[in-house]
C-alpha cells in the first residue's frame, strides 16, 4: 500500500470506529426515541448507550494515545451536544425536531453499516475476505432486517431507510465472502494485517 492510501484508510477507520462506538448510533437514536415517544427505540438505545459508555471507558484505560482519544471523544460529544442544542431550539416546531434528528440518525447508522468497507480495496486486491469480520457483518444484516421490518410496521421512514441500506451494505459485504473466500477458517477478521494508524488530530 502507498503511504497516502494507508493514511486515508487508517483515518477513515479511526473516524468510523469513533462514530460507531461513541455515538452515533445509540445516543442519537435514544434522542430520536424520546422525541417520537417510541418505547422500543428508547429501551434498546439506553442499553446500547450504557454498553458503549463502558466500552469507551475500558478503551480509554488501555489505550496508549490517550490525548488523541480524548480529542476524538470530545469531537463526537460536541457533535452530539450540538444536535441536541439545535433541535431543542425548535421546540415550537416538533415535526422539524424529529425530522432533523431522524436525518442525523440515518447518516450515522449508514456510516456504521459501511465501516467495514474501509478494507474493501484490500479485500479485492488480495482476493481474500479474511480481513472482514463475518460474525459482525452477518449480525448487522439480521439486526438491520429486524429493524427494517419494525420500521415498516410502525410506518417510520427514518427507521426504514437506514436499515434498508444496512441490509444492502451487509449483503454486499457478505457477497465478498462468496467472491473471495477466506484462505483460512478464521472468520473474525483476524487475518487483517494491522497498519500503523495515523491519528487524525
Amino acid at each position: 500500500m502507498t503511504p497516502g492510501y494507508d493514511s486515508v484508510l487508517s483515518t477513515t477507520a479511526v473516524i468510523s470506529t469513533v462514530f460507531q462506538f461513541l455515538s452515533g448510533a445509540c445516543s442519537f437514536w435514544l434522542r430520536y426515541g424520546v422525541l417520537t415517544n417510541e418505547q422500543s427505540v428508547i429501551m434498546v438505545n439506553i442499553i446500547g448507550s450504557t454498553l458503549f459508555l463502558i466500552y469507551t471507558l475500558v478503551y480509554y484505560v488501555f489505550t496508549v494515545n490517550k490525548r488523541a482519544y480524548v480529542k476524538q471523544f470530545a469531537l463526537v460529544l460536541a457533535i452530539l451536544i450540538g444536535v441536541i442544542v439545535y433541535t431543542n431550539s425548535l421546540q415550537d416546531e416538533p415535526q422539524k425536531m424529529v425530522h432533523i434528528t431522524g436525518i442525523v440518525c440515518c447518516i450515522v447508522t449508514v456510516c456504521f453499516f459501511a465501516a467495514p468497507f474501509t478494507s474493501l480495496l484490500h479485500v479485492i486486491r488480495v482476493k481474500n475476505s479474511e480481513s472482514l469480520p463475518l460474525p459482525l457483518i452477518a449480525t448487522s444484516f439480521f439486526v438491520s432486517l429486524q429493524w427494517l421490518i419494525y420500521g415498516i410496521l410502525i410506518s417510520d421512514s427514518f427507521i426504514q431507510i437506514p436499515n434498508f441500506l444496512g441490509c444492502l451494505l451487509s449483503l454486499l459485504q457478505l457477497g465478498l465472502f462468496v467472491l473471495y473466500p477466506p484462505r483460512s477458517y478464521s472468520y473474525s477478521g483476524q487475518g487483517y494485517k494491522l497498519i500503523e494508524q495515523a491519528v487524525p488530530f
